[in-house]
């Protein structure tokens, strides 16, 4: 009997040893940071009196329509930052850019356009719109989304601790009639962990539509790079700054996210980590000292499709030997699932969702590890 059921216990433990990693990667490491930075936790300390006294320009990086520009830059100067210490800096973006410089300098005197010369995509209307500014602080921001009252204000207290040379806000996304989606699930935990991953020493990576730096430690970005919002972040550690989360500055995003717009989203965020590799190698130097939350943080989540397609085909091989070994014990529990799954409308919607969202994630997750290899970076999509 020992002889007998061996094939099955050794399939079994390639099934428990595949999820066991998957949950490593995803739920592991989170929770070890967080028991670090309960014990260790050195959070920042912003200073508001101080925050006041800032020079800020918010840089907002476009290629959207002007009505869109419009609406959120009266959004970004709709805050409680003193009106005569910012400045909004609208930097087009000269590939795809559907605006002018000339339709949008009515907008108010506090604004200022400027295009990004030739090609270059969001990394060259980036360091234009740095060039531009005239302010201490950059607050870096996107189209879509809205920033409430104390946004700008919260970040940039943030930055009056003088260890901290970048800070993140949180990003929420908006849910259509109150459905929520994995990505919700998935940035809900990225959020904590980055908070986590701030108090032991730096983020690894910021939101791109709500982060602040000081506009002399800017790194000019290399044209083409696909993630400043982690470039930037780790070229200041790799200098010696830390890199701040906070839940306090926040920014709402009403869009719906389906499985599509996610996979194409992820598949050019994971190229971007490819990409970095080559444009910031010491981030796996020993000068980063956060080389080890980049690895687990970045680096080891592209090993899941592999992982999901090992316990998929264990636990299928797994079913078969069971039925064939134990088919009464089998049969009918395997039967009655099947039946469950495809007989009752909810529990068929969701099997289908979940199916189609992680079909979809590790396609584009393969995707992004070919574009790597091959040195592909020319990914961007308008799906951020």
């Amino acid at each position: 009997e020992r002889a007998r059921s061996s094939p099955v216990t050794l399939v079994a433990w390639i099934v428990a040893t595949a999820v066991g990693a998957i949950v490593a990667i995803w739920f592991g490491y989170p929770l070890v940071v967080r028991c670090v930075a309960a014990l260790v936790g050195s959070p920042c300390r912003p200073n508001y009196e101080r925050a006041r006294e800032r020079a800020v320009t918010v840089v907002l990086a476009t290629r959207e329509r002007p009505q869109a520009i419009v609406e959120r830059v009266r959004n970004l100067l709709d805050s409680d930052h003193p009106a005569d210490r910012l400045e909004v800096v609208v930097a087009l973006d000269a590939e795809g850019a559907l605006s002018s410089p000339q339709q949008l300098n009515s907008i108010d005197p506090r604004v200022r356009v400027v295009a990004s010369g030739g090609a270059g995509g969001k990394a060259a209307a980036l360091n234009s719109g740095v060039l531009a500014a005239s302010g201490e602080v950059l607050v870096l921001a996107d189209t879509a989304q809205r920033f409430d009252r104390r946004t700008i204000p919260e970040l940039v207290a943030s930055l009056e601790d003088s260890r901290f040379g970048a800070v993140s806000g949180a990003l929420s996304l908006g849910a259509e009639n109150g459905a929520r989606s994995p990505v919700h699930i998935y940035w809900a935990i990225e959020k904590w962990l980055r908070y986590n991953e701030s108090l032991i020493h730096s983020c690894i990576g910021v939101t791109g539509a709500v982060y602040a730096t000081r506009t002399a430690l800017w790194p000019t970005i290399p044209i083409g790079t696909l993630l400043d919002d982690v470039y930037v972040p780790m070229s200041l550690v790799l200098s010696g700054h830390r890199v701040a989360f906070t839940y306090r500055a926040r920014a709402v995003d009403l869009r719906t996210f389906d499985a599509d717009a996610e996979g194409a989203r992820k598949s050019r965020t994971l190229t971007g980590v490819m990409q970095l590799l080559q444009l910031l190698p010491d981030v796996m130097s020993r000068r980063n000292p956060v080389r080890l939350q980049f690895v687990l943080h970045k680096l080891a989540r592209l090993a899941t499709p592999a992982l999901a397609l090992l316990t998929v085909g264990a636990s299928i091989m797994l079913l078969v030997l069971l039925l064939l070994r134990y088919p009464r014990q089998t049969v009918a529990p395997a039967a009655i699932t099947a039946c469950a799954v495809v007989m009752v409308p909810s529990l068929r919607r969701r099997a289908l969702r979940a199916i189609r969202w992680g079909v979809t994630l590790q396609v584009a997750t393969v995707r992004a590890i070919r574009n790597g290899v091959r040195g592909e970076w020319a990914v961007w999509q308008n799906s951020k």
